[in-house]
């Protein structure tokens, strides 16, 4: 049985551009929990504190789930859409699940 993975981190982005990035990762996030079996969760969300920060958080059924994610239509929709949007900071890592239990 393959491992689960999970995605965390944060990315930065100038404080004008972050909700046009948001904006178009709802779009992605929408798609990618619709079409792709693999996706368990996918949510990119503005930090409260920091008007630059998104942050990540993506559970996948397995590392080749994550990989084929990176060839699908719509993120080729999403890079072309928010290629005039550089991000100035990230920090990102994937991690693979030993085991998981219910907090309650």
């Amino acid at each position: 049985m393959a491992e689960e993975i999970i995605v965390s981190g944060w990315m930065d982005y100038r404080p004008g551009d972050r909700d046009t990035m948001l904006t178009a990762l709802v779009e992605l996030g929408r798609r990618t929990r619709e079409e792709e079996r693999g996706c368990l969760d996918y949510a990119m969300t503005a930090d409260p504190t920091d008007e630059r920060r998104i942050r990540v958080y993506e559970h996948w059924t397995s590392r080749q789930a994550l990989d084929e994610h990176f060839a699908t239509a719509h993120i080729k929709d999403f890079r072309t859409a928010v290629a005039g949007l550089p991000r100035v900071g990230v920090s990102l890592t994937a991690h693979t699940v030993a085991a998981s239990r219910p907090m309650r």
